[in-house]
């Protein structure tokens, strides 16, 4: 696995609210795909969604930007957002 960049950082984040059943998941996909940010998303048994993000700070800030608002039908409540060491994930995937 190559080295991750110096200036790249990674997120956990945990995302609350009407998160589930609005098409969430895919349109962060979409969002994470188009900024060039790696990762996963996926679904809680709790309703939350709970994702990770790695890339530089100025695309994780667009990325979680974009969580907080959702596709039309979401209603995001809470978002914690946890720094953690970079792995150097290469691309973004829903996770089931």
């Amino acid at each position: 696995m190559p080295e991750p960049e110096p200036s790249h950082k990674r997120l956990h984040l945990r995302i609350r609210g009407r998160v589930q059943g609005v098409f969430y998941r895919a349109a962060v996909y979409e969002r994470a795909r188009l900024l060039e940010v790696a990762g996963w998303i996926r679904n809680r048994p709790d309703g939350s969604v709970e994702a990770v993000a790695e890339g530089p700070q100025a695309l994780l800030d667009a990325f979680v930007a974009f969580c907080r608002e959702g596709p039309p039908l979401a209603r995001v409540t809470a978002i914690d957002a946890t720094p953690e060491p970079v792995e150097g994930l290469q691309e973004f995937e829903i996770r089931y």
